[in-house]
């Protein structure tokens, strides 16, 4: 489960890495600690840019905006992704993508010592571009607050070897030339891309444990500093 990452990005980079079409320049802080429920960028069909609420709510949820949240709805299992009903419709009509700096996954030496704290290490691309990761959106209307809210979530999938070596999932990272078929093909040829990246994709290395809480301030740089293991 991606839980954490990191959103560095400029404008001018996700302009031109996207190719976007007659946007205006946006701005908004960087965050070496986003969140679920955090406002993330997501790019949609047709290049367009927006901000969303990390964490997807459906279209047809009847329940109150914190219900969702205990669903841990930020990410969507690529096994499930297509027949759970909480993601099935944005899988459907709600491709995206979701432009990252990096990604934090915690590791466990010893799964079964509970009063061990977890060792966060830190994934970027090797290449040093925008990660993209596979997401879906939804627009959902809240009555009880007269609201709308545009939601999303990462699509997750099983480690390749590299990633294995910390956490048994990563998300679904997509190369250039496949962003337009995640977004406008058919479900079966987006269902196609839902696999591990190749091994040479990212570099990894573990991190201050500071990152462990959500409280963590966002704008330390030092929260992806290599620390020793």
């Amino acid at each position: 489960m991606c839980g954490r990452f990191t959103d560095l990005y400029t404008w001018d980079e996700i302009y031109a890495y996207y190719a976007m079409i007659d946007e205006l320049a946006r701005n908004w802080p960087g965050s070496f600690n986003v969140c679920p429920t955090d406002e993330v960028g997501v790019i949609l069909k047709g290049r367009k840019f927006d901000r969303m609420r990390w964490g997807l709510v459906p279209r047809w949820w009847s329940k109150s905006l914190k219900e969702s949240t205990k669903l841990a709805s930020f990410n969507a299992r690529a096994e499930t992704v297509r027949t759970k009903p909480f993601f099935r419709d944005a899988f459907k009509k709600g491709r995206c993508l979701m432009p990252v700096s990096g990604y934090y996954e915690w590791h466990w030496n010893n799964p079964n010592d509970k009063k061990e704290k977890p060792q966060p290490w830190y994934f970027t691309r090797r290449d040093g571009q925008v990660m993209t990761v596979a997401a879906l959106c939804e627009t959902w209307n809240d009555r009880a607050e007269n609201q709308t809210i545009k939601s999303c979530a990462m699509v997750i999938t099983e480690p390749n070897r590299f990633v294995a070596e910390v956490h048994d999932r990563m998300p679904v990272v997509l190369e250039k030339h496949q962003f337009d078929q995640w977004m406008n093909g058919t479900p079966d040829e987006a269902a196609e891309l839902m696999k591990p990246a190749p091994e040479d994709v990212l570099r990894k290395w573990p991190v201050s444990k500071r990152i462990n809480s959500s409280r963590t301030p966002k704008d330390d740089p030092t929260l992806i500093e290599e620390v020793a293991a």
